[in-house]
């Protein structure tokens, strides 16, 4: 034991600094960066300028058929002017209802074809109530009764068609075939992305005939959108439609795509409901029925068997974490064009016509020896080998090859409603 008098090492040995005050072998701090985002390798997609309406005079009116048949069709139709037609309006009217809840247009204040527009899609919906569903017998698949509807439409629709404003036949013929096919079609009995965009083509041809001037794009976008949307879920939900070319949970909904591009539009600048609002169930109860973005959400949530979008609708719990709605509405702009304009599965359905006419070079039909669009009962992608139609089989893409047969989760809750089984957690449809 050492004596009182014996000097006690330090414990720690002083440690000579150099002469930035820093101890040998200490890295010296350098203060944090903030980390820059990585861009997108993706550019944004921009609004073509919509041209002006055409001298109809000019216009020899045919029934519009399809004329992407084959790769070379769609490289053809992706450089074309009708790609740019399509994809100027969709993005115009998408502009249109930049900010503004679905309450700020007014019926009372829309100009009188947006009126006969929404007096014929609520003709469209007494129709389906004369043309009741016949028994499923439990099945989950397409209502064969969904083609009554349909031929029940093509009756009523040229005195529909007089009614805002078109009266020569030709027009009414080449018109009418996108209103026709906008709700679904009548071989397989199911509906996706591809017959929505014959809705807006629909008013594509309307605006191309000076019937819906750029003034109404507005009450286009926010009044009779939303009731066409209305129309189809009602649809859906009677006749059990079958989502053609489904992405099942790796799509952002089984049927439609537009409602969250125009959703995210009215969204864009909002002060205080953010992309991850739609987890709030208060938010999606008060503010749903303004947005169409929230709509959807709600409609999607309802009609699974599972709650929680991060089970059911992956893709859009993902997008609910961006920083904001305007990386939400460049990148609906980005899949509008990829998932569907750029899908050749979904364009092979597409009809051209006089007023978005096809590019010289394109496949038709009769050359290819294919049955008209209503009457083709295979959907998918086909393609021409030697002259003769093939259909071709893939390996890269989930739903969209041979219009394999997808039962709707809409049918799913029907059924188990009608057996008494209410609103419980419900089996998923392929079990």
């Amino acid at each position: 034991m050492p004596s009182a008098t014996t000097t006690l090492t330090p414990p720690l040995r002083l440690i000579r600094q150099n002469d930035q005050g820093l101890a040998p072998g200490l890295p010296r701090l350098i203060p944090r960066t903030k980390r820059t985002s990585p861009k997108s390798p993706l550019p944004i997609p921009e609004t073509p300028p919509l041209p002006s309406p055409p001298d109809s005079s000019t216009l020899s009116f045919i029934e519009p058929t399809r004329r992407v048949l084959t790769t070379h069709d769609h490289e053809l139709f992706q450089a074309s002017n009708a790609y740019s037609l399509v994809l100027s309006f969709v993005f115009a009217l998408s502009e249109s209802a930049v900010d503004k809840k679905l309450s700020s247009v007014s019926l009372s204040s829309a100009a009188p074809i947006v009126h006969s527009i929404i007096s014929i899609l609520s003709s469209v919906e007494d129709t389906i109530d004369s043309c009741p569903p016949s028994e499923q017998g439990g099945s989950r698949f397409g209502n064969p009764s969904f083609r009554l509807f349909l031929d029940s439409i093509s009756t009523q629709s040229p005195s529909w068609h007089d009614t805002i404003g078109l009266t020569s036949p030709s027009a009414i013929s080449e018109v009418s075939t996108y209103f026709h096919n906008s709700f679904g079609n009548r071989a397989r009995i199911d509906y996706g992305s591809g017959h929505e965009l014959n809705f807006i083509v629909w008013l594509l041809c309307l605006n191309r005939l000076s019937l819906l001037p750029e003034s109404t794009f507005p009450a286009i976008t926010l009044l009779v959108f939303p009731r066409y949307l209305t129309l189809l879920h009602k649809l859906q939900s009677t006749y059990y439609l079958e989502p053609a070319g489904s992405h099942g949970v790796w799509g952002l909904d089984d049927y439609h795509f537009l409602p969250f591009l125009f959703g995210a539009s009215q969204l864009l600048h909002h002060p205080y409901i953010r992309p991850l609002s739609i987890h709030n169930e208060l938010v999606l109860e008060e503010e749903g029925d303004e947005y169409l973005y929230l709509t959807m959400v709600r409609w999607t949530m309802a009609s699974k068997s599972v709650k929680g979008l991060k089970w059911t609708q992956p893709m859009l719990d993902d997008i609910s974490g961006a920083k904001n709605w305007v990386k939400v509405e460049q990148g609906m702009r980005r899949m509008f064009i990829k998932e569907v304009l750029q899908k050749l599965p979904v364009m092979q359905h597409f009809l051209f016509g006089s007023i978005v006419p096809a590019e010289e070079g394109m496949s038709r039909e009769e050359d290819a020896g294919l049955a008209a669009e209503k009457d083709e009962n295979e959907g998918g992608e086909v393609a021409l080998d030697h002259g003769e139609v093939k259909h071709v089989h893939r390996d890269d893409a989930w739903g969209d090859c041979c219009g394999i047969k997808i039962p709707s989760t809409l049918a799913a809750a029907q059924e188990a409603r009608k057996k008494g089984e209410g609103d419980a957690l419900r089996r998923v449809p392929f079990d």
